[in-house]
Protein backbone atom coordinates (compact mmCIF):
# COMPACT_ATOMS: atom_id res chain seq x y z
CA UNK A 1 0.00 0.00 0.00
CA UNK A 2 1.69 3.43 -1.07
CA UNK A 3 1.35 5.49 1.95
CA UNK A 4 1.74 9.25 0.87
CA UNK A 5 3.50 11.36 -2.23
CA UNK A 6 6.80 12.68 -1.08
CA UNK A 7 9.20 14.65 -2.96
CA UNK A 8 12.02 12.30 -2.55
CA UNK A 9 15.36 13.95 -2.95
CA UNK A 10 17.55 13.42 -5.55
CA UNK A 11 19.29 10.43 -6.22
CA UNK A 12 22.20 12.48 -6.85
CA UNK A 13 22.14 14.06 -3.53
CA UNK A 14 22.81 10.73 -1.74
CA UNK A 15 25.77 9.38 -3.16
CA UNK A 16 28.08 10.80 -0.67
CA UNK A 17 25.87 8.99 1.88
CA UNK A 18 25.68 6.07 0.80
CA UNK A 19 29.51 5.84 0.04
CA UNK A 20 30.50 7.06 3.35
CA UNK A 21 28.11 4.05 4.90
CA UNK A 22 29.76 1.71 2.59
CA UNK A 23 33.14 3.01 3.83
CA UNK A 24 32.17 2.52 7.55
CA UNK A 25 30.84 -1.12 6.71
CA UNK A 26 34.20 -2.24 4.69
CA UNK A 27 36.25 -0.75 7.96
CA UNK A 28 33.61 -2.65 10.66
CA UNK A 29 34.76 -5.99 8.80
CA UNK A 30 38.67 -5.36 8.23
CA UNK A 31 38.21 -4.82 11.72
CA UNK A 32 36.98 -7.80 12.44
CA UNK A 33 39.07 -10.11 11.00
CA UNK A 34 42.31 -8.51 11.87
CA UNK A 35 43.94 -10.05 14.83
CA UNK A 36 43.94 -8.43 18.06
CA UNK A 37 47.64 -7.93 17.87
CA UNK A 38 47.46 -5.53 14.97
CA UNK A 39 44.56 -3.19 15.65
CA UNK A 40 46.69 -2.90 19.28
CA UNK A 41 49.35 -1.55 17.19
CA UNK A 42 47.65 0.58 14.88
CA UNK A 43 46.07 1.92 17.89
CA UNK A 44 49.37 2.31 19.69
CA UNK A 45 48.19 0.75 22.80
CA UNK A 46 49.42 -2.56 24.61
CA UNK A 47 48.00 -5.70 23.06
CA UNK A 48 45.98 -6.58 26.60
CA UNK A 49 45.00 -2.82 27.23
CA UNK A 50 41.23 -3.65 27.80
CA UNK A 51 40.40 0.12 26.01
CA UNK A 52 41.04 -1.34 22.77
CA UNK A 53 37.81 -3.12 22.76
CA UNK A 54 35.71 -1.37 25.75
CA UNK A 55 35.70 1.83 24.59
CA UNK A 56 34.41 1.33 20.94
CA UNK A 57 31.78 -1.42 22.09
CA UNK A 58 29.92 1.52 24.50
CA UNK A 59 30.48 2.94 21.33
CA UNK A 60 28.74 0.83 19.13
CA UNK A 61 26.37 0.29 21.93
CA UNK A 62 24.66 3.56 22.49
CA UNK A 63 24.83 4.24 18.32
CA UNK A 64 22.95 1.09 18.34
CA UNK A 65 20.78 1.75 20.52
CA UNK A 66 19.84 5.47 19.35
CA UNK A 67 19.30 4.83 15.80
CA UNK A 68 17.13 1.70 16.90
CA UNK A 69 14.90 4.35 18.51
CA UNK A 70 15.41 6.68 15.80
CA UNK A 71 13.88 3.42 13.09
CA UNK A 72 11.00 3.32 15.62
CA UNK A 73 10.09 6.75 16.22
CA UNK A 74 10.52 6.89 12.15
CA UNK A 75 7.96 3.91 11.95
CA UNK A 76 5.03 4.78 14.76
CA UNK A 77 5.10 9.23 13.49
CA UNK A 78 1.88 10.00 12.57
CA UNK A 79 2.03 11.32 9.21
CA UNK A 80 0.39 15.03 10.92
CA UNK A 81 4.75 15.07 11.97
CA UNK A 82 5.20 15.85 8.25
CA UNK A 83 8.99 14.58 9.08
CA UNK A 84 11.47 16.18 6.70
CA UNK A 85 12.20 13.35 3.98
CA UNK A 86 15.92 14.17 4.14
CA UNK A 87 16.69 14.22 7.65
CA UNK A 88 15.06 11.20 8.21
CA UNK A 89 16.66 9.35 5.22
CA UNK A 90 20.30 10.23 6.64
CA UNK A 91 18.91 8.78 10.26
CA UNK A 92 17.50 6.11 9.40
CA UNK A 93 18.12 4.74 5.63
CA UNK A 94 15.27 2.60 5.83
CA UNK A 95 12.53 5.43 6.32
CA UNK A 96 12.11 4.93 2.55
CA UNK A 97 10.25 1.48 3.18
CA UNK A 98 7.96 3.34 5.72
CA UNK A 99 7.59 6.11 2.68
CA UNK A 100 6.97 3.40 -0.14
CA UNK A 101 5.15 0.78 1.40
CA UNK A 102 3.76 0.01 5.47
CA UNK A 103 5.79 -2.63 6.71
CA UNK A 104 4.28 -3.98 9.54
CA UNK A 105 5.37 -3.74 13.15
CA UNK A 106 6.85 -7.09 13.80
CA UNK A 107 8.80 -6.63 10.84
CA UNK A 108 10.00 -3.47 11.48
CA UNK A 109 10.84 -4.13 15.52
CA UNK A 110 12.25 -7.59 14.73
CA UNK A 111 14.17 -6.84 10.91
CA UNK A 112 14.26 -3.18 9.76
CA UNK A 113 15.12 -1.33 12.81
CA UNK A 114 17.76 -3.77 14.16
CA UNK A 115 19.14 -3.31 10.50
CA UNK A 116 19.36 0.28 11.35
CA UNK A 117 20.74 -0.23 14.17
CA UNK A 118 23.58 -2.34 12.95
CA UNK A 119 24.29 0.36 10.83
CA UNK A 120 24.86 2.58 12.91
CA UNK A 121 26.54 0.59 15.27
CA UNK A 122 29.28 0.48 12.75
CA UNK A 123 29.24 3.79 12.49
CA UNK A 124 29.77 3.91 16.31
CA UNK A 125 32.39 1.40 15.60
CA UNK A 126 34.29 3.30 13.74
CA UNK A 127 34.38 6.48 15.58
CA UNK A 128 35.33 4.47 18.86
CA UNK A 129 38.90 3.19 16.94
CA UNK A 130 39.14 6.41 14.92
CA UNK A 131 38.99 8.37 18.63
CA UNK A 132 41.95 5.31 19.74
CA UNK A 133 43.87 5.60 16.99
CA UNK A 134 43.95 9.27 16.75
CA UNK A 135 43.16 10.35 20.11
CA UNK A 136 45.76 13.09 22.85
CA UNK A 137 47.58 10.96 23.90
CA UNK A 138 48.02 11.28 28.31
CA UNK A 139 51.00 12.18 29.62
CA UNK A 140 51.48 8.68 31.11
CA UNK A 141 51.28 6.87 28.20
CA UNK A 142 54.35 5.52 26.26
CA UNK A 143 54.39 3.73 22.14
Amino acid sequence: MILRGADLPVQSEWVGFVALLALVGVFSLTLAVLPRSWIAKLCRKDRDDERIFSAPLKLLGGFAAISYLVALVAYLAPHRWDLNVQLMFSLCPLYFLKMTFDPSMVATFFLLAPMNAAVYGGLGLTVGYAWLAFGKRTSGQTN
